[in-house]
């Protein structure tokens, strides 16, 4: 089941509040391949808007967001120029049908289990056409993230009425070596709140995550450590891959 945060119509607009697209470089980075490739699938697509940015930016060919959480999606439909399917990887049944796969806002993470991360690249080798490439990121589990997910950084976003919402993270299970469980809290005005979101994210260091990507029919194309394009290391931030499918 989708998180909260995705599945409730109120936070999916906070969460575009609290990422807005001044500070998603990942989209920077993402975009041109986006632009390059005839056909795109977003695999977590959220409100669309990446793909919507792609549709007004020139891309003619066909563009597919894909997510499970009826929050999000009901935000993307909205954008009519786009097709929008509610699902995951493991719910559908594409044969060669893009050349580009993209997950990004670490979407890749809320993969948790070693059976449901070979499944879903499957599914992703399968919906892409030979030689089409599978491009996501990973926060690198050396960089630790989680120690700011503290209550004491809770922030406050403005929602485009005006309201503003108190988002403060709580860590209920500590990293473990694979996973770590956390909460969100959303406290405002609207009659939506408070909320409380619960989550569960998959951290892979990067040799298991090469091996995964290889033995599921996978050439790692390119490998890099930050959306600014520097080269992947051990202390990087980001894990993020570029990987194409064998012919």
């Amino acid at each position: 089941m989708p998180d909260q945060l995705f599945a409730d119509p109120y936070l999916a607009q906070v969460y575009d509040a609290w990422h807005p697209r001044s500070v998603r470089d990942d989209y920077d980075f993402y975009m041109p391949m986006m632009l390059s490739a005839a056909s795109v699938l977003d695999v977590g697509c959220g409100t669309g808007t990446l793909l919507s940015e792609a549709r007004f930016k020139g891309h003619s060919g066909r563009l597919c967001g894909l997510d499970p959480a009826f929050g999000m999606l009901a935000a993307a439909r909205r954008i009519a120029e786009v097709e929008w399917v509610q699902g995951n990887l493991r719910s559908v049944t594409w044969e060669g049908e893009f050349d580009l796969i993209v997950m990004t806002g670490h979407a890749f993470q809320t993969i948790v289990t070693d059976d449901e991360l070979r499944a879903s690249l499957q599914a992703v080798w399968r919906a892409l056409s030979p030689g089409g490439c599978f491009a996501f990121e990973t926060r690198n589990p050396k960089a630790r993230a989680w120690d700011r997910w503290r209550p004491e950084n809770s922030v406050t976003v403005q929602m485009p009425d005006g309201n503003y919402v108190d988002i403060t993270t709580h860590i209920v299970s500590p990293f473990d070596g694979r996973t770590i469980t956390f909460t969100h809290t959303f406290d405002g005005p609207h009659s939506s709140l408070p909320q409380i979101s619960h989550s569960t994210l998959r951290f892979l260091d990067i040799e298991p995550l090469r091996k995964l990507l290889q033995s599921e029919g996978f050439e790692i194309e390119g490998e890099f450590g930050d959306f600014d394009g520097q080269p992947l290391s051990y202390e990087s931030p980001e894990i993020i891959m570029i990987a194409r499918r064998h012919r």
